[in-house]
C-alpha cells in the first residue's frame, strides 16, 4: 500500500472541498435497519495550526434543506416541522471551541445549533494525509465520526411500534469525509 504524499507543515487557512467531501449520517429504523443519508450543500472555513493545535478553528454551515435519503417522501418529513423545520430554520452550524491532537487524531468540540437549540459534540477526526493536487493546491483529508442524542436538539418526533420500540431511534450517527484545499495568498 503506497503513503499519501505529505507536506512540511499544515498550517494554515482551509476552505472544505464540498465536491470531494461529505456530510452524513445513519440513524436506526423501526428498530431493525438503518437509513443513510447526506447534506447536498455545506461551506465550512478552517483554520490549522501544526504546532499549536489549540489555536485552530472549525466553523461548517450546512443547508438543512438539501438533506437526502433517497426517498422523498421521508426527506419531505425531515424538512417539516417534525424534524428541521428548513423553512423557519434553514441552516445548521457548527462552531467550534477547542481543538486538541494526538499523533493523526484530532478531537474538535463545538457548538452544534440546530433549530434553535446550541448543544456541545465532540468529533474525533483521523488526519488522511496531505498533498498536492494536479492544480498546485494543498488539500488535507480527514475522516471523522461522532453519535448525537436528537432529542437534545428538539428533534423528538417519533411513532411507537406495535411491536415495542419506537419508529427512529435517538441516537444518530454523524459521519464526515472532508478534503480541504489551503487558502494561498
Amino acid at each position: 500500500m503506497s503513503e499519501t504524499p505529505t507536506t512540511a507543515s499544515l498550517t494554515g487557512d482551509y476552505t472544505v472541498d464540498p465536491s470531494h467531501s461529505q456530510i452524513g449520517f445513519s440513524v436506526r429504523h423501526a428498530m431493525i435497519s438503518t437509513v443513510r443519508g447526506s447534506f447536498g450543500s455545506f461551506q465550512s472555513q478552517a483554520h490549522i495550526d501544526d504546532a499549536e493545535p489549540g489555536n485552530s478553528s472549525v466553523s461548517v454551515t450546512i443547508d438543512a434543506g438539501t438533506i437526502t435519503t433517497g426517498d422523498a417522501n421521508r426527506d419531505g418529513h425531515l424538512h417539516s416541522a417534525d424534524f428541521f423545520d428548513v423553512a423557519t430554520y434553514p441552516a445548521i452550524t457548527f462552531v467550534s471551541t477547542e481543538v486538541s491532537r494526538a499523533g493523526d487524531e484530532w478531537s474538535i468540540t463545538g457548538d452544534l445549533t440546530i433549530k434553535d437549540v446550541t448543544a456541545p459534540v465532540t468529533i474525533v477526526f483521523e488526519q488522511l494525509g496531505t498533498s498536492k493536487d494536479p492544480f498546485g493546491n494543498t488539500r488535507v483529508g480527514f475522516e471523522g465520526a461522532t453519535s448525537i442524542s436528537r432529542k437534545e436538539w428538539g428533534l423528538t418526533w417519533n411513532a411507537s411500534l406495535e411491536t415495542g420500540g419506537v419508529l427512529v431511534s435517538d441516537t444518530v450517527k454523524l459521519n464526515f469525509d472532508i478534503s480541504a484545499i489551503r487558502n494561498e495568498g
